[in-house]
Formats: structure tokens, C-alpha cells, sequence
């Protein structure tokens, strides 16, 4: 096989001088869609996974249960297609929205299932004496959960959200499917016209694993400046006690 790494320094004929600038200009729109539907999904996660053990009346746990079990059981391409093509047939107002900002709806709202439920697991996993204490202390139950419960279990699961944070980069490549003109997209329409589609998918392939990685990191440093200092080696020492 013979490489030829220059195909990225011809002109494809459109907006782009280069292959090198179009693909360049496809990462930062994967970039815009993963970081809007992270935040998105952040924000909606640790709110529904609050409200996944919310004690005071039934409705708000029901409520986030169903937002859960609806938004994780739709596969992620079904509902971007639904956010496309279904809601602006629904609500006409939303055909003046860009396909970008669907995707990162879509991407965003499928997210904050899965990191609502790791928020779930990781305010269960707190000793109850947390929460008492906060009502002790003549807290409310919503004060109780921003000041004292939440803040030690967003701790305790920043490990599966680096994975989350890092699963949103790459399922953004399904944004082609609504012509969001992205790195999966920018792949499959220059290898159709270059005809060199090991170079621009190893290529592509090596900017997802660097946003990956670069994900990874930023994630490792927000672990290590949240770790409260002493907790991992009291709870390794309560462990060994029991």
C-alpha cells in the first residue's frame, strides 16, 4: 500500500483552501456539540439523580424515573432523529433551530440518564447520617442536598463521569446523521471524493483519541483538586477495620 499523507493539502473545491482546514473546522463543530451536551448533561444529571432519591413525597422520584428509563431505552441516533425530523413537525418554531444545537440536545438529554443514575448510586452510597445531620442542623431538604449531599457524592463519581464525559465526545460522530458537518461527517464525504480513506480515517480517528484523552485529563485534574484530603485512606482504614 502505498500512503499519501499530501491529500491532505489539496483543495476539495469548496469553502475550505485545504482538506487539513475542512477537517480542522470539523473537529471544532464535534468540539461545540460534545461540550454543549456535556454541560447540558451535567446540569439535568445531577438534578435528576438528586431527585432519583428526593425523600419528601413520591411524585419527584417517579418523575425521575421515568426520565431515566425513557431517555436511556430510546437508542441515541433514534432520538436525534426525533429531535430533527418529529418535534419540528410538532412545534414549527423549532425549524428555525440549527441541526448543531438538536444534536447537542439529543446528545445532551440521552446523557443525563446515564449521569443521573451514576449520581444516584453515589448519594446511596453515603452514610444516611449525612442527611440527618443537615435536617439536625435545621437545614431544608433542598438545602440539605446542595450544601451537604451532593457535594460529597458529585465527589465520589467523578470517575464514571470521566467516562461519560469521554463517551459524549465520541457519540457525537451520529450528529452526521442530521448533516452536522462534524468529524464523522467531514470522514465519510472527503474519502468519497480522495478515494484515500485509510489516511483520512486514521486521521480522524487520531483527533477522536486525542479529545478523548484531553477529556481524560482535564477529568483527572478536577478528581485530584475535589479529593478531600484524608477520606480515601479513613474509609481504606474503615474498610480494613470491618
Amino acid at each position: 500500500m502505498t500512503w499519501r499523507w499530501e491529500v491532505f493539502l489539496e483543495d476539495p473545491g469548496g469553502r475550505y483552501p485545504t482538506y487539513w482546514q475542512w477537517m480542522l473546522s470539523a473537529w471544532g463543530w464535534t468540539a461545540a456539540v460534545s461540550v454543549s451536551a456535556l454541560i447540558l448533561a451535567l446540569l439535568l444529571g445531577v438534578l435528576i439523580g438528586a431527585l432519583r432519591t428526593w425523600p419528601d413525597g413520591v411524585f419527584w422520584p417517579r418523575f425521575a424515573g421515568a426520565w431515566v428509563e425513557a431517555f436511556r431505552s430510546v437508542p441515541l441516533l433514534v432520538q436525534i432523529f426525533l429531535w430533527y425530523h418529529v418535534l419540528p413537525a410538532i412545534f414549527p418554531a423549532m425549524k428555525r433551530v440549527p441541526g448543531c444545537a438538536l444534536a447537542a440536545l439529543a446528545l445532551g438529554f440521552f446523557t443525563s440518564a446515564r449521569i443521573a443514575e451514576q449520581v444516584r448510586a453515589g448519594i446511596q452510597s453515603l452514610p444516611p447520617g449525612r442527611r440527618d445531620a443537615g435536617l439536625a442542623l435545621g437545614l431544608t431538604t433542598a438545602q440539605c442536598y446542595r450544601r451537604v449531599v451532593l457535594p460529597a457524592a458529585l465527589r465520589v463519581v467523578i470517575p464514571p463521569l470521566t467516562s461519560e464525559a469521554m463517551n459524549v465526545f465520541k457519540n457525537s460522530s451520529v450528529a452526521f446523521a442530521v448533516s452536522v458537518s462534524e468529524l464523522t461527517m467531514f470522514a465519510m464525504q472527503a474519502q468519497e471524493e480522495t478515494s484515500r480513506g485509510v489516511e483520512i480515517y486514521l486521521a480522524v480517528t487520531g483527533l477522536y483519541v486525542i479529545s478523548a484523552l484531553a477529556v481524560n485529563r482535564i477529568m483527572a485534574a478536577v478528581e485530584k483538586r475535589a479529593r478531600i484530603p484524608g477520606l480515601v485512606a479513613a474509609d481504606a482504614l474503615a474498610g480494613d477495620r470491618r
